[in-house]
């Protein structure tokens, strides 16, 4: 399943610096780092300042509440979201999105001013309502702003883009949070200003289908939508993989942390170098995969992905296991150990694969559907995506309960791509493209 090589490789970024690409690079990226920004000092304040230590709710179960309200929007609001990107001009719903976000981040900075909980917890729902809105905007406007030829690389630096966004915030937030508030305030609205100077810029286009109908029942639209989706084999088989992908990151980054306290030995400082590494392979991993395609869709590259995930995954738990490390004070003691760079190198390659595993499915996605339904089947790979991400939030506090152990987790994760590549592989599309791709006939 390919698309004709019609550029030589040197070429292949060549519109990134294009009106038709730059600004919904941009407007993605300000609002990832945003999202992630504001998220991560909350959550940090939560945990380590005390914020809200006197509801009567304890911080760790406020952090799942806060988990929960930003997901529960895209089970809430994707079809909407779909709906509205089919019905208006998709440049013109972004500019009133950033203009949402500018609002949200100064209700956000009133509640960190008044140290008001309830408020910051209002404005993360708003900014998972946000999220959902953008998500089937961004990647359904792709194939209209690309040629056919630069979906592919297109789709790779904006997965780079967004887990570079996400890095950044995270580190920056942590910074932030023991900062002073007019600091913090300054930078969000500053970011979501940037944002929205960068969706101006988006080209317009035309409504796909101005005469799609807004449908006011939640409940009915979403379950329609999902049938809808469903019985279309391609995007649901696509769906179903970039799903897992997201179950996959989720665990892996929720329980970072306390995997780099208890199975590294290491402080916050190991954790960012981790979160570093792991960003860094996703980012590597999506452009090498678009480079090596040379402007085609090589569904086959997913089973390389799913098995250099397995493998990768497994031996980051072969590397830690029954490994008993003093803490250290500085991410210098943990660099100077025997293994370090093995665990290292382990979690790059597992970001690395993550990327050739995920950027064929999405450009798959984004062309198995046809251009009335393209953002319907965004949003609903949205639903489907959180729907793996809560699942994946609840087996991860069940096993860690049965095995005691995050390296059982990791371990079980890592055997569980096989039976998703072989899911995978039941698409003809998918076995013929490997054939063609190992024998070399383009």
């Amino acid at each position: 399943m390919s698309t004709p090589d019609l550029l030589p490789s040197k070429k292949q970024f060549a519109f990134l610096a294009t009106k038709r690409f730059l600004p919904l690079f941009g407007t993605q990226f300000f609002g990832a780092l945003n999202d992630n920004l504001f998220k991560t000092t909350l959550f940090v304040l939560i945990s380590f300042y005390g914020l809200g230590a006197h509801s009567w709710i304890p911080s760790s179960q406020m952090l799942n509440i806060g988990a929960l309200l930003y997901i529960l929007p895209f089970f809430l609001f994707s079809a909407l979201s779909g709906e509205i990107c089919n019905k208006f001009d998709k440049a013109i719903v972004a500019r009133w999105i950033k203009v949402a976000e500018i609002v949200i981040m100064i209700l956000a900075v009133i509640g960190f001013l008044h140290q008001t909980l309830s408020v910051l917890l209002l404005a993360l729902f708003l900014m998972g309502v946000h999220s959902t809105l953008f998500g089937p905007l961004k990647y359904s406007i792709l194939p209209e702003y690309l040629e056919g030829h630069e979906l592919l690389s297109g789709n790779s630096l904006i997965e780079c883009g967004t887990f570079l966004a996400i890095l950044f915030g995270q580190i920056l937030g942590t910074m932030l949070a023991g900062t002073h508030i007019f600091l913090l305030a300054t930078i969000l609205i500053i970011i979501a200003v940037l944002g929205q100077i960068s969706s101006i810029q988006m080209p317009r286009v035309p409504a796909q289908f101005p005469q799609q109908c807004i449908e006011p029942n939640i409940a009915r639209s979403t379950l329609q939508l999902l049938r809808q989706t469903y019985q279309q084999k391609n995007v649901w088989m696509a769906i179903m993989g970039i799903s897992w992908f997201w179950f996959l990151g989720s665990i892996y980054i929720t329980q970072l942390p306390t995997f780099t306290r208890l199975h590294l030995g290491g402080n916050d400082q190991v954790f960012n170098l981790m979160l570093t590494l792991f960003s860094i392979g996703i980012g590597t991993g999506s452009i090498l995969c678009a480079r090596i395609s040379k402007h085609k869709l090589h569904l086959s590259l997913v089973a390389f992905g799913t098995v250099g995930l397995s493998l990768s995954g497994m031996l980051l738990v072969w590397l830690t296991s029954g490994a008993n490390f003093i803490q250290i004070d500085n991410i210098f003691g943990f660099v100077a150990r025997h293994n370090a760079f093995p665990i290292m190198l382990s979690i790059i390659c597992i970001g690395f694969f993550g990327g050739f595993f995920s950027l064929p499915l999405y450009t798959w996605l984004q062309t198995a559907s046809t251009d009335n339904f393209r953002s319907h089947a965004i949003a609903a790979n949205n639903i489907i995506n959180g729907l793996f991400m809560v699942v994946a939030s609840v087996m991860s506090v069940v096993l860690i309960w049965l095995f005691d152990n995050i390296n059982a987790l990791y371990f079980i994760v890592a055997a569980g791509n096989l039976p998703v590549l072989y899911y995978l592989s039941r698409n003809k599309e998918l076995r013929i493209d490997f054939m063609r791709f190992i024998l070399r006939k383009q």
